[in-house]
């Protein structure tokens, strides 16, 4: 068989389309994505997640002058959405008809750092009218330069990472304790892995099954693509952050009283920079976790001295570290041909005895079915007529 397009952690043949979700988007929301030289690369993935979905803006193009000239679903996922990737933000505004609403920042390198050819980019976004969104550590509000030019602009600057204060931050409280739905999280192996994409097509396929599912987001892209539930928990102080998870949780289950809440994971619990995944199992207590794996990366994405740990090896920690089961597995298929990807499956599935799919080149069903199994007491909701 053919070996899948590697140029990004989701590739995905054209005959295994991932279904687009129709969103009623407000007036005012179009918007082109900045992504100069690192779309469909780790740190793209901002850029990658908002091509994927988004709930909060109209994704009008991406900008990388590596890649310009390609359609943005069909380099990532080998299926075209129609977003042309470009070379310029002049060209993204020619190619709009018209200025858009929002420049967003679509990189997220490790050191959350704009570039000086990342600031001249971003501020021409400004010169034009546009509101910028930053999902960086750098917070742009704090910068004199970008004030000044959004105040001239009459443009706003959201820096979609800054904390909220501290007297509206959460302890833990034990009022996890009082949901009463199951709760997973999708952890991993590597920071960059897909457990944002895996915990979004897991929420579709559960509510496409007929079984409520709501998602709590622990990252800025999930916040960017407008996840009503949740916060960037790597920009708080390690106080709060299991309180803040406990409390979005909490939120889901009292504002939507759903069925299953499924919480984004962070890093990995073995990660030796990432430690997000520890106040993700303290705040959410989940009562299962799925881990997603990239068994073809030798080494951490951002951190090449260190080897990849094995989806045993992050199991068998999660398990320790917390009062919860590993219930699945999900196989990002980076650098795998379609071949070593049905060995992997197969594989991993014999070593582990757990279910194993790839949530982006097999059936969403596969997915709910890996639910469905841990929680049986949710399959008389998936089974009733719709």
């Amino acid at each position: 068989m053919p070996t899948l397009p590697s140029n990004s952690p989701f590739a995905v043949p054209a005959t295994d389309q991932v279904p687009a979700v129709p969103f009623a988007l407000p007036v005012g929301s179009t918007a082109v994505v900045y992504c100069e030289a690192q779309f469909g690369e780790q740190d793209g993935k901002t850029a990658n997640g908002l091509v994927r979905h988004s709930e909060k803006y109209q994704i009008l193009s991406v900008i990388d002058s590596l890649q310009a000239g390609v359609d943005a679903g069909q380099f990532l996922d080998g299926t075209p959405n129609g977003i042309p990737v470009l070379a310029s933000l002049a060209e993204s505004i020619a190619h709009a008809g018209r200025v858009p609403d929002y420049l967003i920042c679509g990189v997220a390198p490790a050191d959350g750092l704009l570039s000086d050819s990342q600031r001249v980019v971003l501020l021409d976004g400004i010169a034009r009218g546009m509101h910028i969104i930053n999902g960086l550590h750098e917070f742009l509000n704090d910068d004199a330069e970008f004030v000044a030019a959004a105040l001239i602009a009459g443009v706003t600057i959201t820096d979609v990472r800054r904390p909220k204060d501290t007297r509206d931050l959460h302890l833990f409280s034990g009022r996890i304790f009082e949901v009463t739905c199951p709760v997973i999280a999708i952890l991993g192996t590597d920071g960059a892995i897909g457990k944002r994409t895996t915990a979004t097509l897991l929420v579709q396929a559960l509510n496409e099954a007929g079984v409520k599912a709501v998602m709590v987001g622990t990252g800025q892209t999930t916040l960017i693509q407008g996840g009503k539930y949740g916060a960037a928990l790597d920009a708080m102080v390690p106080q709060f952050i299991s309180g803040e998870v406990e409390h979005q949780v909490v939120r889901a289950f009292e504002g939507e009283a759903p069925d299953v809440i499924v919480v984004e994971g962070q890093g990995a619990l073995s990660h030796p920079a990432y430690l997000s995944s520890g106040h993700i199992l303290r705040g959410s207590r989940p009562d299962g976790v799925i881990v997603q794996h990239a068994p073809a990366r030798r080494v951490l994405g951002d951190f090449p001295m260190m080897p990849m740990p094995t989806a045993a090896s992050e199991i068998a920690l999660i398990e320790a570290f917390a009062d919860t089961r590993v219930i699945g597995v999900t196989i990002n298929h980076e650098e795998m041909s379609a071949d070593e990807l049905s060995t992997s499956i197969a594989e991993h599935h014999a070593d582990l005895g757990l279910p194993v799919t790839d949530p982006l080149t097999r059936p969403g069903s596969e997915l709910v079915s890996m639910v469905l199994e841990a929680f049986p007491v949710l399959a008389p909701i998936a089974s009733r007529p719709r």
